[in-house]
Order: structure tokens, then sequence, then C-alpha cells
């Protein structure tokens, strides 16, 4: 009977996000279909001015026989490198650090700290080595003749067939979308019939449709090794750098070269992907890891919508590059760099001043102590604006969509798309904080009135 009241209790006093369950439902049903059209969308361009086009479907010229042998080997692709992403990150040497403070745990402030091995860096560099010299494939090896040795095959190691990438773009994805389903209701029942889990608040309102989707379980296990963890960085953004380097094979494939913007696109990814990396162990104070459950939202987001929707510029520019001149690609390198620049910036001296705020890089600035205990830093990046930092990840996007010209607005949905996220992030940002430090969050907005540019907004 308690378990019911307090059920019930949830599900009458819950503060639903995201429309609440039609919300969640929609986005659901939606999402998968959006991934699919972008990669179609971003084949297609513009329309020629004879209205001829040749559209991106699923294994063109394929019968029904031949379309569903090549989406169970692209679904066998796909499970194969999620499997292989768990494989390194169980065997390669790692870290184990602790995570942020959660609620509901075993010491006497009801709180605990999860570990996590932190190796994605070098899974990462290890991944590249692989497809670079370490892919296998049986090759043959002789000359047919009348007195010689037969022709034999054997294993040889090499380059990765990238291309293939290109070729089955949207089949890859239809697969993934696939396995995220399959993931997120195995995590979903998984958090009903297994006791003494940690609940994500956000995610147990009672609602199937709605904790499906924002996912109940908090941080869901095995043993030692974290899904959602895994998931945030290893197989999705792994493969979008991945993505990239295919394109740029296939343009090389096509033209005979690799042009500037798509030079361009690949090297700045990679930097953002290869920084990510690096930084592994800041995602572990983010929403993502200490707030939000682990459901379709984040499972999809990161295994299909990064890998496919973030790799649409490098797809596009394989049919539509615009070969754009130097001074154009000049200006656009500057507007990364001031992107990358404020990102980078803020997030390292939020991280910095988190870990020792003795820190000479760092004990110079200024912060209001709150009752809770900590402190909210009121100089530096984050005297300017409460979220600089999205200011800067959102300046690096739109570099990427500026290296595609103005042919198309496809590959301007990123920035498009980022701004609309990070405007609702940092509302929901804003919305916690309140809840969290009451009168000293409205002494921080006091201090720190801005929100994302300086003196603007």
């Amino acid at each position: 009977m308690a378990v019911t009241t307090r059920t019930a209790k949830l599900v009458s006093n819950f503060e639903y996000e995201f429309g609440g369950p039609v919300g969640a439902l929609l986005t659901t049903i939606l999402l998968p279909v959006v991934t699919v059209l972008l990669t179609s969308w971003a084949s297609l361009g513009r329309v020629d001015l004879d209205g001829v086009t040749d559209p991106d479907v699923l294994c063109p010229g394929c019968d029904e026989e031949e379309g569903r042998l090549t989406l169970l080997r692209c679904a066998a692709a796909v499970v194969g490198w999620f499997l292989f992403q768990g494989l390194l990150e169980r065997f390669l040497p790692c870290e184990i650090v602790e995570g942020g403070v959660l609620k509901g745990g075993p010491n006497e402030h009801g709180e605990r700290r999860l570990k996590y091995r932190i190796n994605g860096h070098l899974a990462f560099w290890a991944t590249l080595l692989f497809v670079e010299v370490g892919w296998p494939s049986m090759v043959q090896v002789g000359e047919v003749t009348r007195r010689g040795p037969p022709p034999r095959t054997v294993l040889q190691f090499g380059r990765a067939p990238l291309g293939l990438l290109y070729d089955y773009h949207a089949e890859l994805a239809v697969a993934t979308v696939v396995l995220c389903v399959v993931l997120s209701s195995y995590l979903y029942l998984r958090s009903h019939y297994r006791p003494g889990l940690l609940l994500a608040e956000g995610g147990n309102s009672g609602n199937p449709l709605y904790d499906f989707f924002m996912g109940r379980e908090l941080n869901p296990r095995w043993g030692s090794f974290d899904w959602k963890e895994f998931c945030e960085l290893r197989p999705g953004l792994i493969g979008w750098a991945l993505l990239n380097v295919a394109m740029a094979v296939k343009q090389q494939e096509k033209l005979g070269y690799v042009t500037g913007s798509m030079a361009l696109v690949n090297v700045f990814q990679f930097m953002y992907v290869w920084d990510a990396l690096y930084q592994e162990r800041a995602i572990l104070t983010t929403m993502d890891i200490t707030t939000d459950g682990f459901g379709f939202m984040l499972c999809f987001g990161d295994l299909a919508w990064v890998p496919f929707t973030y790799s649409l510029q490098a797809r596009y520019l394989v049919d539509h590059d615009p070969h754009l001149g130097w001074p154009a690609l000049g200006a656009v390198i500057v507007t990364n760099a001031l992107g990358y620049s404020i990102f980078r910036g803020a997030n390292g001296q939020k991280d910095a001043f988190r870990r020792n705020p003795s820190d000479p890089k760092v004990s110079h600035l200024t912060y209001l102590q709150t009752e809770r205990g900590t402190r909210l830093l009121t100089s530096g990046w984050w005297g300017m604006a409460r979220k600089i930092n999205y200011t800067g990840d959102w300046i690096m996007g739109l570099s990427w969509c500026l290296l595609c010209g103005a042919g198309s607005i496809v590959p301007y949905y990123y920035a498009i798309y980022f701004a609309i996220l990070l405007v609702h992030r940092s509302i929901r940002d804003d919305h916690m904080c309140q809840a969290k430090y009451g009168r000293d969050w409205d002494e921080y907005k006091r201090i720190v009135p801005y929100r994302f540019i300086p003196g603007v907004v």
C-alpha cells in the first residue's frame, strides 16, 4: 500500500517536460523519421533547374529480398561496432574516477558516488589505428598457371573500406534506430524488475510513455559497466568522426581530391570529438550523468542522432561542395576558433575551479558562496554570462554549416536545431538551479544577468 500511495503521489505532483506524455510519444516517433530523412536530403541538396534529382532511398536498385539482406548486414555492422567499443572500454588501460554526488546513496547523508573507467581518449585512437591498418580481409594470392601452385586465400590487414559508410548511410541509420529502441526497451523493463535501483526523478512519473522516453533508472549498470556514460561518448561520438572520414574518402573517389570545405569540416569536428573524449571526466558532473535517466531520449541522441545528423555537413559536401575560396575559408576558420576559445575556456575554467579552487589558474576568481556550501563563479568567463559555454558551442556549430555555402538550408539544420536545444537546455538548467539554490540563485542572476551574450541576452 505504501508503494502504491507513493506512486500516486509522484504522478499527481509530477512536473512534465517536453510536452508531457504526448510530446514524449511524438518525439519518440518523429526523431527517427527525421534522422533518416536528413540522410536523404543531404544527398539531394537542392532541386536542379530541370527538376531532375536522384533521391537517396534505402538500397536503390535492390529488390525486396536484397533490401532485407542489406538491412540485416547493416544491423550486424552496427551491433559489431557497439560491441567493439564495449571491448575497448573493458580492456584498454583506464583511470578509475569518481563521479559527482548522487542522491539516494549509502552514506550518512543519503549520498553516493559511482566509479567510472575513463579511457575514451585511448579508445578513440585505438579505433582510428584499427580502421587504418588493422581491418581484416581475405585476399587471393598467386595466379592460375598450368604448372604452378594454385592461388590461395590468406588473411591480410589493412585500411577499412570506409566508402561503404557513404553507400549505406541510410541503412546504417535505420539499423541504429532499431538498436536504440531495443536497448531503451530493455532498460525500461529492467527498471521495474530489479529492486534497489536508483531512479531518476524526471523519469519516474508513472506514465509508461513518458518514463520510456526520459528513462527511469538514473545510472543503469552491468557491474562496473555504466551504460549511460559509455553511450554518451563512445559508439556515437567516435562513429561521428569515422563517418566524416568516410565522406572525405568518398569525395576523394568521386573528384580525385578532397575540397577545402570537406577538409575543414573533418578537422573542426575531429577536434570537437577529440576534445570531448580527452575531457571525458568532465561529463561526470553534467546534467546528463547526474540528473537525467537513461531512456530513449539519451539513448537515441547518443547512438543515432549524433553520428547520423551531426555528420550531415560532410555527407552534403560529398555531392554538393560549394568550392569556397580561401578568403571565405579563412573567415570560417576564425569563426570556429572564436567559438572553440569560448567553449573550451569556459568549460576548462569551471572544471578547474570544481577540482581545486586554490589552483593559481582560478584562485583569483570571485564567487557567490551558497547556503548549500557550493560556490557559483561570478567572474572570468562565468561572470560574463551564465551559459557562455553554450554560446561558444553554437558558434562552432555555425562554422561547420558555413562551410557548405548557401546552396541549401539542409546542412544548416544543425545551427537551427542546436540553437533551440541550447535555449531549452538553459531553461531546464535555470529551473533546476532555482530549485536547488533558492534565494542564492536569484542573487546569482542579479550579479550575472545575461544568459548567453554579455550585454545582449
